[in-house]
């Protein structure tokens, strides 16, 4: 069934006023839609849902265990064995390849399937009106021109357009950014006004926190303003990671030299006058000399290491390559709300007019102390204090509950969940209250007056507990509670208070005023009767581990930038509180603000500087997240993406590595991202920038270890050809080292723990090669010094020792063999030492070691393998030349690696 692309009726529903958007969808008020007419709506709209986001079924992910070059140079090196009869030779190469997508079948398969069961949503509905009856529908049935009864505590289904209600609020925070909940009102507003001010209307994906009404369905399915943003997220296609494309750089290089040598080398040999057949077997075994058969496996197995250590550590991750994308990470992208903070307003000062009240604990925690200048104060020497915590608690319409295990849950506005929490922590709460003081009526919030009044006890003893905006309040105030007592409060108070509820707000504070008067009906209230109590800040905290992330993503030379649908200023409170910026920067903090920007295809070299520059990007849209993502890349940024938000998913999915929080995040978020963090710490980030950054580094070394030892190979073979001596290797002999001696070693070295220096360096350009000219430089170096004392250890058998010509192959194979084994410890980091490094502290180096001891002996004294490898005994003699041979690459080694750069 097709789904709307985006055709509600009127256009700008929250512009017109609700009797025309209702006429304008056939809907009538009393009844709703018809059964019949809701069924054909069905048909022509489709059900209401987004797009299903396919997830990769079990064939592709086979498939894709194929389609790199490395793989495909094995392949055709498989091929050009089969067509020049070479069929063990070949038939060892495929079992290569099939070995490489097994375990990267197993692994990627089992880590999808983890991040599938973490996505899966339950069923939801929606209570409407069809046919004059109420009842309650799956969620995905509903049509435009439904009306949908709404209730506290209700997800909405779809985008609707407000018909009626009262003191209506909702948390759109999911959608727009805003950690503040909405309110939210039946007028129309403008037809050109941004999402996060269309006051008339609620979205699909948000939630109502307060009030109760009825609404009309104006769009369903894709036609939404989530559905919208889904459509980004198809629309930004995730590119190709770093290590897949320097892979990639790095198998290309490898098919031209497999070709340049091999082929010049046979002419070269084809002219000297040796038989066809020769000339073949040299330049297949040159070809298989070149490509590193076990760089597909090595690689696997340490990218999947690397997903199961950051399993272990909370995160999620489908794709292999995305483990090591965030070691090469240099910009990382967060929102604010629930990612920086938590997402729970929490009261954190009370203001009263002898003292300033720190409130300790977050969230909803309902423990924690009262402080003035830093000390615990007793509640019951501060009448005030607790006075003010009772009109918090009773002037309010949440709800807070506490179960035997202290866990909290709550519904209703935050600000009021967020009273009633400061109230439990003095031991006030709204049941109890009310048991004392019966509520007998209630002023809802007003927009005009900003106030909201509940009304309590009897004609004699009545309490009136208001709070709302400090200039609404304390203008209505011509008291002051103060020292115990109820003193005037005259226009020079009133400025002074004003004052102090502008320096709350400057601090990133919400602020309210609290006062109470003593009737316990409206019409007993008098004019200027209410007496002021004080102001309350609320704040929405940054979560405890947010700082030192920072601070490690700041010393591992990543920049991080806030984008947020937020205001600037609360955006600037935030990045100070939390060490994304240098809290001695000045009172303010310099912002880019989105609704200031121009499209990307007009931005001038100083916008886009600017925006490179940028820290804070507030009121961004979710398409402004995408530029700002894009921008950085094209100036070869590696950009990692948080979020949490259905406002982030296009980010997400942009991003090179798109991490979303799996407690607090949307459906959405988690869909298109590539990493989920179970517990939604940030610190978890750091560990997998950390294990990234080890992983690539483990990646680097094997594959110079490997590639240095096929070079070995080649000039060992190559200038034996071209001199017209024997062979010091044969091409099953050159198969055994590439499969068995080099990757053992290869693979201990991809598991190990990494260097704790590489979190201080600076993070890899996105254009950096995946080898330097050092890098190159020292596996030239080091194979030519391992080919030569192979090839010098053969001319000693032969000349010195009168070996036969089997008999010295030996030696040359045990000599290379022996020499490559030892060249491991050439790969530890430049700045250890010789007797102290994680080579030496690797217990899988001695193990691997031990095992290709073993094959190697096994290959020599064997009879079955010793006449597939065409090996002979080298007697003692041999060995000790073998050995002795074997030792000095290390040596040179040892004494190479201090002058090689590693980055």
């Amino acid at each position: 069934m097709r789904h709307p692309e985006a055709q509600p009726l009127p256009e700008a529903p929250w512009a017109e006023p609700p009797e025309r958007v209702l006429r304008a969808l056939g809907t009538e008020p009393a009844t709703g839609l018809s059964e019949r007419e809701a069924r054909q709506r069905l048909a022509r709209y489709g059900p209401n849902r987004l797009r299903r986001v396919e997830h990769r079924r079990l064939w592709r992910i086979l498939l894709d265990q194929f389609t790199s070059l490395i793989v495909a140079l094995l392949a055709s090196a498989a091929a050009a064995a089969f067509f020049f009869g070479e069929q063990l030779e070949g038939a060892a190469i495929v079992a290569v390849i099939f070995l490489n997508a097994t375990i990267g079948f197993v692994t990627e398969s089992r880590a999808v399937r983890s991040m599938e069961a973490l996505r899966e949503l339950g069923r939801t509905f929606a209570t409407i009106r069809r046919d004059g009856r109420q009842r309650s529908i799956a969620a995905n049935e509903l049509v435009p021109g439904d009306l949908v009864v709404l209730d506290a505590g209700d997800v909405l289904s779809a985008d609707v357009r407000l018909v009626s209600g009262s003191r209506l609020q909702a948390d759109e925070s999911a959608l727009t950014g805003e950690s503040l909940a909405v309110d939210k009102d039946i007028p129309p507003v403008a037809a050109d006004a941004p999402l996060a001010e269309r006051t008339s209307m609620l979205f699909k994906g948000t939630a109502l926190t307060r009030g109760a009404g009825e609404a009309v369905v104006v769009a369903t399915g894709m036609a939404t303003e989530l559905g919208r943003i889904s459509a980004l997220v198809e629309a930004a296609e995730p590119g190709t990671t770093p290590l897949e494309a320097r892979l990639d750089r790095l198998a290309q290089r490898l098919i031209g030299l497999t070709l340049v040598i091999a082929v010049a080398v046979a002419i070269v040999v084809g002219l000297s006058g040796e038989s066809l057949y020769f000339t073949i077997a040299i330049a297949v075994a040159l070809a298989v000399a070149t490509i590193p058969e076990g760089l597909p496996i090595v690689a696997t197995v340490a990218l999947a290491r690397g997903m199961w250590r950051m399993a272990e550590r909370n995160a999620l991750v489908d794709q292999l390559a995305a483990v090591e994308t965030l070691g090469s990470t240099s910009v990382l992208l967060t929102d604010k709300t629930g990612t920086l903070t938590e997402n729970r307003m929490t009261v954190v000062e009370l203001r009263l007019a002898d003292a300033s009240v720190q409130v300790g604990g977050t969230g909803l925690a309902t423990r924690g102390d009262f402080r003035i200048d830093g000390q615990i104060i007793a509640l019951d020497a501060h009448p005030e204090l607790l006075d003010a915590l009772r009109v918090g608690v009773l002037c309010s319409n949440a709800t807070l509950e506490v179960d035997a295990q202290g866990q909290a849950t709550s519904t209703g506005d935050p600000m009021e969940v967020a009273l009633l929490v400061a109230g439990a922590k003095a031991g006030l709460t709204r049941e109890a209250l009310l048991a004392e003081w019966p509520e007998t009526d209630e002023i809802a919030f007003d927009p005009e007056t900003k106030r909201m009044m509940t009304f309590h006890g009897d004609p004699s003893k009545g309490l009136t507990a208001v709070k709302g905006a400090p200039e609404a309040v304390i203008e209505a105030c011509a008291q002051v509670h103060q020292q115990g007592q109820t003193g005037p409060l005259d226009a020079s108070g009133r400025r002074q208070w004003h004052a102090q509820a502008q320096h709350m707000a400057e601090t990133g504070q919400r602020v309210l005023a609290l006062a109470t008067a003593g009737a316990s009906r409206p019409d007993d209230l008098e004019e200027s009767a209410l007496t002021l109590l004080g102001l309350v800040g609320f704040f929405d905290p940054p979560r405890d581990t947010v700082r030192s992330a920072l601070e490690a993503c700041r010393a591992a030379g990543i920049r991080v930038v806030m984008a947020t649908g937020d205001h600037g200023a609360t955006a600037a409170i935030v990045a100070r509180a939390v060490g994304l910026v240098d809290s001695a920067a000045g009172p303010s903090i310099p912002f880019v603000d989105g609704r200031t920007l121009r499209s990307p295809d007009t931005l001038t070299p100083t916008d886009e500087q600017l925006l490179l520059d940028a820290a804070i990007v507030a009121r961004a849209t979710p398409k402004q997240k995408l530029d700002l993502i894009e921008l950085h890349q094209r100036h070869g940024a590696v950009v990692a993406m948080i979020g949490d938000g259905v406002n982030d998913a296009p980010a997400l999915k942009k991003a090179d590595i798109g991490i979303a929080m799996g407690m607090r995040g949307t459906q959405v978020a988690r869909e298109a991202s590539d990493m989920v963090l179970r517990d939604d710490d940030l610190g978890t980030i750091v560990e997998a920038v950390a294990q990234g950054r080890a992983i690539f580094e483990n990646i680097r070394k094997f594959v110079v270890y490997l590639m240095s030892c096929n070079v070995s190979e080649i000039l060992a073979v190559g200038a034996a050809a071209l001199v017209g001596g024997p062979l010091p290797l044969l091409p099953m002999q050159i198969l055994f080292l590439n499969l068995v001696t080099d990757v053992f070693p290869a693979l201990a070295l991809g598991v190990g723990e990494g260097s704790s220096r590489l979190m201080e360096e600076a993070p890899r350009a996105r254009n950096a090669p995946f080898l330097t000219r050092r890098h190159w430089q020292s596996l030239f170096l080091l194979g030519s010094v391992i080919a030569a004392s192979t090839l010098a250890a053969l001319a000693v058998a032969v000349f010195a020792l009168g070996m036969k010509e089997q008999q010295a192959v030996t030696v040359s194979f045990l000599t290379i063999t022996l020499a490559q084994l030892w060249h491991v410890f050439s790969m530890r980091h430049p700045g250890s030492s010789a007797l102290d490094n994680e080579i030496l502290r690797n217990p899988w180096i001695w193990g691997a070691i031990a095992l290709c001891l073993a094959l190697v002996l096994m290959a020599v004294y064997w009879t079955p393998l010793a006449v597939i490898l065409s090996l002979g005994h080298p007697g003692p003699s041999g060995w000790a030349l073998a050995l002795g041979a074997s030792v000095i690459p290390v040596v040179v080694g040892q004494w190479w690696l201090p002058m090689r750069e590693t980055r």
